[in-house]
């Protein structure tokens, strides 16, 4: 099989296990943000590191979809094999760069044992995958094409494409971060929450980092016409921000 369909597997893996750390850490758990160990107090700046991630992420996936898009063979089973070593790369890195070279997070930051849970998520989300993918290639060997080659390629399109909207979308419990640009005066953020419905429930002292509640169905998408730079579905109830800093 050619690199660029290896490269394309790995690369997918990769920002497949970059979604699934933002959306269960995150903002499911919330056991930690990307910066948590930076400027805790600061919920505007971690809100945006986030989303900021998120956006990365996506940039990664792009390129490997165009590259799986632009290969001339795959095999289903090599492509799932690469994704997971992909996959358990992105926690390898993520342990050793994130938790214990640069210190800007910690799996759990509320834990009084951090380093069990690092190497515990760096166990089974890290090196389970990558040994168990390295493991599927060295047994397909000189796999050939197979008619469900595009099956594949619209399966790990939709994979990811889910991952990152489910990264960005309202939560279920209707509460919606929105980080509107620098120097948006107050009557314009109100007015934009207004424009969607939506009841303030939160915001930080430049009032640019807000907490909505949606109402309904209103889509939190129409806010960026109304100056909002980042709309995240890591809105979080107004507690939730005083155990940020704790």
């Amino acid at each position: 099989m050619g690199i660029r369909f290896r490269w394309s597997g790995y690369l997918l893996g990769f920002s497949l296990g970059g979604f699934f750390d933002g959306i269960l850490l995150h903002q499911i758990l919330q056991w930690h943000h990307l910066l948590s160990a930076i400027d805790a107090d600061d919920v505007r700046f971690q809100v945006a590191a986030d989303g900021y991630f998120h956006a990365l992420m996506y940039v990664i996936a792009g390129i490997g979809l165009w590259m799986l898009a632009t290969s001339r063979q795959v095999s289903p089973r090599l492509l799932l094999a690469d994704a997971l070593i992909g996959f358990g790369v992105w926690h390898v890195v993520d342990g050793l760069l994130s938790h214990w070279l640069l210190g800007i997070h910690r799996i759990r930051m509320d834990s009084g044992n951090p380093l069990l849970w690092d190497l515990l998520w760096l166990a089974v989300f890290g090196l389970v995958p990558l040994v168990v993918g390295v493991l599927m290639r060295r047994g397909v060997g000189g796999d050939s094409p197979r008619q469900s080659a595009g099956a594949a390629r619209v399966l790990m399109a939709l994979l990811t494409a889910a991952a990152g909207f489910q990264a960005m979308r309202p939560q279920e419990n209707g509460f919606t971060a929105v980080l509107f640009a620098p120097g948006t005066g107050q009557a314009e953020i109100m007015r934009a929450v207004v424009s969607v419905d939506g009841q303030m429930v939160w915001s930080d002292r430049t009032g640019e980092l807000v907490v909505m509640r949606l109402a309904g169905e209103t889509s939190a998408w129409r806010l960026f016409r109304q100056g909002a730079i980042l709309v995240s579905g890591g809105g979080l109830p107004p507690g939730c921000f005083t155990n940020l800093r704790s």
